[in-house]
């Protein structure tokens, strides 16, 4: 609880955020020793402990204020969705992002304070648990339906193995789930792992994407924000068409 109450006051205090140490730097990518989801430290004990959902729950609460008490981040992309995502893969960005492997300095402050690898766990379960928001981020343009179209055969070409017919990831592999995640979101991230930008990137990824054209991103984006998990998706709100 202690852990819950500094990490608010951090969210409640930019400027103390600000003033707080920066996140260290750990090799990535970028070295020849990279090693893709080494199962070590705070990682292999976190993915050992069984997660509590109800605890989850509680100290989920510091996360709430950026990606929203139901896990729907923000549609803008500045924060993805987390609702519904596998635990192995919440658990991994964690831990990369405290160590340093994944640079964001936004979340490392609050990600720093989840020392014990049981609030990594639990938190995950809880998160895990949240039904996917139908309502997401999602291509606009007026060509939305042709873009789709043309990203659809990028996917099942070279995506689907990974992240699946409807998103929905692979949980023992660590690949993410991607049904209602933000447009805007997806298509950041897969230009900054084809740029080598995304420093815990797995490097079977890096192959596949490195020779897509910013069309063919936009296009794959489109359509991975458009899919969705049968049996996974919020219960669209009463008087509200689906």
């Amino acid at each position: 609880m202690k852990r819950v109450a500094l990490a608010l006051s951090l969210a409640l205090s930019s400027a103390l955020v600000l003033a707080g140490p920066p996140a260290p730097k750990a090799a990535g990518i970028e070295s020849k020793d990279y090693q893709w989801a080494k199962m070590e430290g705070e990682l292999k004990e976190a993915l050992a402990k069984k997660g509590d959902v109800k605890r989850g729950q509680e100290t989920y609460e510091i996360c709430g204020a950026c990606h929203l008490p139901s896990g729907a981040g923000r549609p803008d992309g500045t924060f993805p969705q987390l609702a519904g995502q596998h635990t192995t893969v919440l658990i991994k960005q964690m831990a990369d992002i405290r160590m340093g492997l994944r640079d964001n300095p936004t979340m490392y402050p609050f990600a720093k304070e989840m020392t014990d690898p049981q609030d990594l766990a639990d938190t995950s379960a809880y998160i895990e648990s949240l039904c996917i928001p139908t309502d997401h981020g999602k291509y606009e343009g007026a060509d939305a339906a042709a873009q789709i179209a043309k990203g659809k055969g990028l996917y099942e070409k070279q995506c689907l193995e990974c992240h699946g017919k409807n998103g929905e990831g692979k949980k023992d592999k660590f690949y993410p789930v991607i049904a209602g995640q933000h447009y805007k979101y997806l298509l950041r991230q897969m230009t900054e792992i084809r740029d080598g930008h995304r420093r815990n990137a797995n490097p079977d990824m890096v192959k596949v994407i490195k020779p897509y054209t910013n069309d063919q991103l936009v296009a794959i984006s489109a359509y991975q924000s458009s899919l969705s998990m049968p049996g996974s998706m919020c219960k669209p709100k009463a008087g509200k068409k689906k």
